[in-house]
């Protein structure tokens, strides 16, 4: 008898069967195209080693202004000079501000959906956005989104490379969704708290600490100016894509 017949077979690596598939005490290689944090133990703690582009990104954060988009900062600086799509902010975007985290004001396009953010306005924009890939990044400020939303935004995200996040009460971490990104951010010393509420890899209980310097313009916020009034999502859509 050959010894070697009764050997077991060696065990292939998951991603050698489907990209999908990975072990659960290791990160999955991406699937997709990643965009570096600019923050190396984030991405040393994100499967592809950075925001995944063409997907669904959920940032479930305690209250708006804690660091989100000084986090995402160096992200959307390596888009280069792609237009940046804030589809319905919680607060005017500021001109002077934006300009300190490396975002150039023409690169913004501000846009409001129906009134109060409410109906089927600003789902349209975000699908347009993303369906139509003419934006390097779309954040996407929502209080409230049904699963059937959430899998339609998913869907039409995988359409392009755009950036997609989308930012939400931390009260939304109980709620399922299709990302395959989940973080909470809570506000910390200096910095953010980082959870990971959802990735493709190994279970993570503890927060993980990053130190987020501020702008010089936040000690002058009366020195700001805001950017121009936002355009409707259906008055610049059709021109846009």
């Amino acid at each position: 008898m050959n010894p070697s017949a009764s050997a077991p077979a060696a065990i292939a690596a998951p991603e050698t069967v489907h990209p999908s598939l990975w072990r659960a005490s290791q990160l999955a290689h991406s699937a997709t195209r990643c965009v570096d944090t600019g923050f190396a133990a984030l991405s040393a703690q994100l499967p592809g080693g950075g925001w995944p582009l063409g997907t669904l990104i959920d940032l479930l954060v305690q209250q708006h202004g804690i660091g989100e988009l000084r986090l995402l900062r160096p992200a959307l600086a390596a888009l280069g000079k792609r237009p940046i799509v804030l589809l319905q902010p919680p607060h005017a975007p500021q001109a002077l501000a934006l300009a300190a985290l490396g975002i150039e004001p023409s690169q913004l396009l501000w846009i409001r959906g129906g009134a109060g953010g409410k109906g089927g306005d600003t789902l349209w924009a975000a699908e347009q956005v993303l369906r139509s890939g003419c934006c390097g990044a779309l954040l996407l400020w929502q209080q409230h989104a049904r699963g059937e939303t959430l899998r339609r935004l998913h869907l039409a995200a995988q359409s392009a490379d755009t950036l997609f996040c989308m930012l939400r009460p931390l009260a939304a971490a109980q709620d399922a969704s299709p990302a395959p990104l989940r973080l909470s951010l809570t506000a910390a010393a200096g910095g953010v708290d980082v959870g990971f509420v959802k990735r493709r890899g190994p279970r993570r209980d503890t927060p993980l600490f990053l130190p987020l310097t501020p702008s010089l313009l936040q000690r002058h916020a009366p020195l700001d100016r805001p950017t121009p009034a936002p355009a409707a999502a259906r008055s610049v859509l059709p021109a846009l894509v």
